[in-house]
């Protein structure tokens, strides 16, 4: 076994050299032999079968032949030259066609009763007949016969690599080269008790296998040991790091339920806690008592009273004597939380604080005064809380809404406002997979509220194409005339920001002419209002004064209107699942029925269909999120990819959610026996965790 050997530079690999070294360096980030060894096929092409000529059809993906070249020719004038040849075999002919390289080609292929030929590309239709546009052709030789037996791989590669002959082909043979030097090079990474209880196959055969598979079950064995490890050392570090910090990080004690807590519960109560609730606000108060700093994601769908939770929550550190801030991340929301939250404190003796970024400098100092002195108990704001002027006189906990959308350092700095850490609730209204919770937030406990309060009605989700408007419109007018109000949502995607604008003013116009004054208000609300403007606006509507907010997505979090019963979203193809959730989630806020229309063209993708159907089918957002994770993958999913956790070189989560299980089980089960992973027989995990950590590399590199 040699580390020496997968820590060799790229550069001395036979055929590869310094300049193909450099690029494969910069194109993708293969420094060395277990960079390379490590860079897995996406696809493989399954050479095993044969077609014959009679069985090819436009439909096929892709297909290999075996047959004679019986006749060529190139066409067309030199600078814009094509080659023909006709492939036949017994079961009939088609045509193979080359729009480049038609020089090249025409030296290659020799049309002779002898010569055989294996052709593998994709089939089309072009005018009735079948045809292969650009296949790859070869004679028939006994090492390409025995490779066709087999399958194989196909590799990412980039322009620039391809110019230089390191296109899927190129780094197939570069893999070949590497796993001929390999013999007993791969130390093996994981226990001999995972091992056996799995059935896995070494490290050194896995790696073999999945870029020179012998046979599909082979395949199998070797995506299966690799996603197993990805997975295993991701949750061993997440867990260890829980298990570090329980150990070393102290919590303050919250050791009384009080005055604050207890009249709240008892006489300003909005409404009945549901099950759910009570369970959770249990599970955080009991890690808030224990004496170790609270970690918590608190997950709960669009409704279903994460806010309150949080609020009764933060009411225990008040009466343990500790201040306590939420922190959102838009004005908007910050702003909503602040007006939520005041209101219900109202009859309490309880001061709660704003900090924005549109504050002036003379309310901003009368906060930082109130917070040292500790006057101020709550303070709710927006990134603005991050800043190092703003010191509190002792913060017992942290809540942080919608946190993807704080970058892991920003938090960070909430943390060390303290020198002894605050206890940390995350609160997320976006459902998160449980594959995706476990890998994202793995050192965290969760507590999911999975309830809705009693007495909403789930809403109504229409889809519609864009030629029913006038009927929507006839709908809309029913709701205002029985006293509803109503959203209109535009989508703003940033690369195209002044057609989004475009189209919000367009369809702003078309509005107003089918809702004309004086008998209906409409409101806009877009991103390129000032703040005062916008907040403007969304009082109006607050209020009742308008019936109609135009607006883009700015609305998607925060604004709670529980009058406004119907959601209408413009071009919904364009949402992504989760957002389409989140802007579902404005309206069925109150207890009349609600609608959410979903406004597309008729050009929808497949993928779209799905969307729409998925909206239609279900309220729930959890599964709503796991049809998502499918769609988009992990990384694009509520800015996750910010993780780095995610940069999974072979696991899928939306695919791979039973090994993930299994591989969080098993690093619980290793890490209960020996925390420090000292025993003899961990000595592979040890080792192998030591150098992930000390090289800060991929996730699945081999060393």
């Amino acid at each position: 076994m040699s580390s020496s050997f997968l820590n060799t530079p790229i550069a001395y690999l036979k055929s590869v050299g310094p300049n193909k070294a450099d690029l494969l360096k910069k194109e993708l980030h293969i420094f060395k032999y277990s960079d390379l060894l490590s860079y897995y096929p996406f696809r493989y092409v399954d050479r095993t079968k044969f077609y014959k000529v009679k069985e090819i059809n436009a439909d096929l993906p892709y297909v290999q032949l075996r047959g004679k070249i019986m006749d060529t020719e190139t066409l067309g004038e030199k600078r814009k030259q094509r080659f023909k040849a006709i492939f036949t075999d017994e079961t009939g002919r088609l045509e193979l066609v080359w729009f480049q390289g038609a020089k090249w080609m025409s030296e290659k292929i020799k049309p002779h009763l002898s010569n055989e030929y294996i052709v593998f590309g994709k089939p089309s239709e072009f005018n009735g007949r079948i045809t292969i546009s650009h296949p790859e052709v070869e004679l028939v030789t006994e090492e390409n016969t025995i490779r066709a037996s087999a399958l194989q791989a196909v590799y990412n590669s980039t322009d620039k690599l391809k110019i230089r002959g390191l296109d899927s082909k190129g780094i197939a043979r570069m893999q070949k080269s590497i796993c001929l030097l390999v013999k007993n090079n791969i130390p093996e990474t994981l226990a001999v008790r995972i091992l056996e209880h799995f059935h896995l196959i070494s490290k050194e055969e896995s790696i073999k296998q999945i870029h020179f598979p012998e046979s599909p079950e082979m395949l199998k064995k070797a995506q299966f040991r690799l996603k197993f490890e990805e997975l295993f050392f991701i949750q061993l570090k997440l867990l260890k790091q829980k298990g570090l910090r329980e150990k070393s990080v102290r919590g303050f004690v919250f050791s009384k339920v009080g005055g604050y807590f207890n009249d709240f519960y008892t006489n300003y109560l909005p409404f009945e806690l549901t099950n759910a609730q009570k369970r959770v606000i249990k599970e955080i108060r009991i890690d808030m008592g224990s004496g170790k700093q609270m970690n918590r994601l608190l997950q709960g769908d669009v409704g279903s009273g994460k806010t309150l939770v949080a609020l009764m929550n933060m009411l225990i550190a008040l009466d343990n004597g500790f201040q306590t801030c939420l922190m959102a991340p838009t004005e908007i929301l910050a702003n909503q939380h602040f007006e939520t939250i005041s209101e219900l404190l109202k009859p309490l003796d309880i001061t709660v604080g704003l900090l924005t970024g549109s504050k002036k400098t003379k309310e901003r100092r009368l906060i930082h005064e109130q917070l040292l002195s500790g006057e101020m108990h709550i303070l709710i704001g927006t990134h603005a809380l991050l800043e190092d002027v703003v010191q509190f006189k002792n913060i017992g906990l942290v809540v942080i809404d919608e946190q993807h959308r704080f970058g892991v350092a920003q938090r960070a700095k909430m943390w060390n406002k303290n020198a002894q850490s605050p206890h940390v609730l995350i609160m997320s209204a976006t459902p998160i997979p449980r594959t995706l919770a476990m890998t994202l937030y793995g050192d965290l406990d969760v507590s999911v509220i999975d309830e809705l309060p009693p007495g909403r009605k789930p809403i109504q989700t229409i889809h519609r194409f864009d030629n029913h408007r006038d009927r929507i419109f006839g709908f809309m007018k029913e709701q205002i005339a029985v006293g509803r109000q109503i959203y209109i949502v535009y989508p703003l995607i940033k690369e195209s920001e002044k057609m989004d604008y475009k189209d919000l003013m367009d369809g702003y116009e078309s509005i107003t002419r089918a809702f004309p004054l004086p008998k209906y208000n409409i409101s806009i609300v877009h991103g390129q209002m000032k703040a005062d403007a916008k907040d403007y606006e969304m009082q109006r509507f607050i209020k009742g004064e308008t019936q109609i907010m135009v607006a883009t997505t700015v609305i998607e979090v925060g604004v709670n209107v529980p009058n406004a019963s119907v959601m209408i979203i413009e071009s919904a193809e364009r949402f992504g699942l989760s957002q389409l959730h989140q802007l579902r989630g404005r309206v069925g806020r109150g207890a009349e029925q609600s609608y959410c229309i979903l406004m597309t063209s008729f050009k929808l993708s497949k993928d779209g269909i799905l969307r729409m159907e998925t909206m239609c089918r279900t309220n729930d957002g959890f599964e709503i999120a796991d049809v998502d994770l499918k769609l988009r993958g992990p990384g694009d999913m509520s800015g996750t990819v910010q993780s780095g956790v995610l940069d999974l070189n072979i696991a899928d989560l939306s695919k791979d959610a039973q090994i993930l299980h299994s591989a969080r089980n098993m690093a619980l089960e290793i890490l209960s026996e020996d925390p420090d992973l000292q025993m003899m027989e961990n000595s592979n995990i040890a080792y192998q965790f030591a150098m992930m950590n000390s090289n800060k590399t991929n996730w699945s590199r081999i060393s």
